[in-house]
């Protein structure tokens, strides 16, 4: 059996808010300004300085994906990095989309250059990852997701699971405390390289080692 890599996609393999700004800027008159990663507070009406409601954020968000997705960037030695893990061990995207935007992250993170299994979820991953690392019988398995939610999710339901939060995104990541359920920060992919491929070839689990 491989080892297995697990990994988010916006702000770990591609960039979203600077791209997802730039269009509320542009179709919706909005300004964005991530506020260390709370959406709930990052939304402002250009016109009256109003906050943008809850409900109508997650429709904004739901018009970038799937309709604005092309405009997203390759985060920098992302794709290298997947290319030389995937020489030995499976790879799965897992992505916090709808499951109707499957096939176009799938074509989106093609034309970037990566092609691996591509899973949507909605709400914590810690489940999914366990279901995976069953699936797949991963001697050593490592999770990668720039939200702590997802790393305490994933804690509970698959502490066995090597746990690296990374935020790839420059302008956000200074705001954002490292995840309390990481075993490790990382926001750059050739050092994360590194630190996973030091986890699949030492091939202890992470509650064996204490992460």
């Amino acid at each position: 059996m491989k080892p297995l890599l697990i990994t988010d996609c916006d702000e770990v393999l591609l960039h979203m808010v600077r791209h997802f700004g730039s269009w509320l800027d542009e179709a919706h008159g909005i300004d964005f300004t991530p506020n260390g990663g709370d959406f709930a507070t990052s939304m402002r009406r250009r016109a009256d300085q109003a906050l943008v409601e809850r409900e109508q954020m997650w429709a904004l968000l739901d018009g970038f994906f799937p309709g604005e997705m092309e405009r997203q960037t390759l985060v920098p030695h992302a794709r290298e990095a997947l290319a030389a893990l995937a020489e030995h061990a499976d790879i799965v995207v897992l992505t916090n989309l709808g499951d109707h935007c499957r096939e176009h992250r799938i074509a989106q993170l093609a034309t970037h250059g990566i092609a691996h299994r591509v899973e949507c979820n909605q709400g914590p991953k810690g489940p999914p990852v366990a279901r995976l690392v069953a699936e797949l019988g991963a001697p050593v398995a490592v999770f990668v997701d720039d939200l702590a939610v997802h790393h305490e999710s994933v804690a509970k339901h698959a502490p066995q699971v090597h746990r690296l939060h990374m935020i790839a995104e420059p302008s956000l990541a200074p705001d954002v405390p490292p995840a309390p359920a990481a075993h490790a920060r990382i926001d750059d992919w050739l050092e994360a390289q590194r630190w996973i491929e030091a986890r699949f070839a030492a091939g202890l689990t992470a509650d064996a080692t204490g992460g």
